[in-house]
């Protein structure tokens, strides 16, 4: 045992200081990550940009830009009628609503007044919702204008000043907005999925089984180069070379999601002590499922090249098949072909621990499939196991 450990260290301290490998193993899944999280872990609610060239300078136009900025969902960016036609002319926008000058002098006036939006193709799914947005701003300038066109018609001759009705509409205005006779309340159902619980259990899974399997190809080499027969030339028997070789890829494999998971609680702060270790031990778990499944590939394959395609195909199979991009809904095909993949095991035992939404109670089922895919992995690859290349 003393010989088998020594020779998974030897592999564990090389795979440390290979520059290479560590880019691979740690960098390529924290970029992945990184690119998931930006894309998915946004904020819910919807936020775009509002174009506006505004060339009037009244009263009214000023109200409706203000209407706008104070939306929540909106960020508001003046531009020039030049700038504009130009930025729609190279699709950098879709959507702009041009205000025209005279638009106050109009409506002061008793005149319709128009305002104009103009947009590249349909607008695009934001513009759709921007011009959403500002047709109910301009609908709810309408309505004041309604209210107090009838008030000053009900008021005719009866002695008030048109400017006091003006602004007593407008006050009764902006008291039913800030405190409306009807609101809307939103319950929500559940919470909204986290990305961090989501997808970094499955990326984790996906680089370490990618790791592990692929070092089937450096295995294979070895024989295929006569490493390994001189290996067992020194006191080393097959049994100690198989075992060393098993330690060093579940060790390469453990150490890596050991680091990854130190730097997502560094960032995220999503455990705690007692789920940190939870997380750890199924972490070794895992490890030792994967380097057995390399050992596996490694004693079936005769070559280097159908060791290195025998993992990719198995590796990308197995996280398709164990939801890491996308949820499997249960009674599907998908679903049940997932049943196949220990991806699915693992990403479901991690997203338990890491949501905190159980404990290591709560995996039995994933502990018991991974152990014994080892298991089974390890006695299959130890009866194929050979030193030489194209040899069982």
């Amino acid at each position: 045992m003393k010989n088998a450990l020594a020779i998974a260290l030897r592999e564990i301290k090389s795979y440390l200081q290979d520059r290479g490998d560590l880019a691979f193993s740690l960098l390529l899944p924290v970029i992945t990550f990184a690119l998931i999280y930006g894309a998915f872990g946004g904020q819910s609610l919807f936020h775009g940009t509002a174009y506006i060239v505004n060339e009037d300078t009244g009263t009214y136009s000023q109200s409706l830009v203000t209407a706008l900025k104070d939306n929540n969902s909106l960020t508001v960016q003046l531009l020039k009628a030049s700038d504009a036609d130009a930025k729609l002319g190279r699709s950098d926008i879709t959507l702009v609503m041009f205000i025209p000058a005279g638009f106050s002098a109009d409506i002061s006036a008793g005149q319709p007044a128009q305002i104009t939006f103009k947009q590249r193709g349909n607008g695009g799914q934001e513009g759709q919702i921007v011009s959403s947005i500002e047709g109910a701003a301009i609908s709810d300038l309408n309505m004041g204008f309604q209210v107090q066109s009838v008030v000053s018609v009900a008021l005719a001759g009866k002695g008030i000043s048109p400017a006091l009705i003006t602004s007593t509409v407008q006050q009764a205005l902006a008291t039913e907005k800030a405190s409306p006779s009807v609101s809307v309340r939103e319950d929500l159902t559940g919470s909204l999925p986290d990305p961090v619980s989501q997808f970094l259990p499955g990326i984790i899974t996906m680089y370490v089984l990618f790791a592990i399997t692929i070092g089937a190809r450096a295995f294979a080499e070895e024989k295929r180069r006569g490493t390994l027969e001189r290996l067992l030339t020194t006191r080393l028997t097959p049994g100690q070379l198989f075992t060393g070789k098993f330690l060093a890829g579940m060790g390469r494999g453990f150490v890596q999601t050991v680091i990854l998971l130190v730097l997502s609680y560094a960032v995220f702060h999503i455990f705690t002590p007692i789920s940190f270790l939870e997380v750890i031990g199924l972490s070794l778990v895992f490890a030792a499922a994967g380097g057995a499944v390399g050992m596996l590939i490694a004693s079936v394959a005769r070559t280097p090249d159908s060791a290195n395609w025998i993992a990719v195909f198995f590796t990308m199979g197995t996280v398709m098949l164990g939801g890491t991009f996308f949820t499997l809904t249960k009674g599907t095909v998908i679903y049940t072909l997932s049943r196949f993949s220990i991806n699915t095991y693992a990403n479901e035992a991690f997203k338990a621990l890491v949501a905190r939404s159980g404990s290591w109670t709560d995996v039995g089922l994933p502990f018991i499939v991974l152990a014994g895919v080892t298991v089974f992995a390890l006695l299959i690859s130890r009866r194929l196991f050979s030193t030489v290349s194209g040899k069982r």
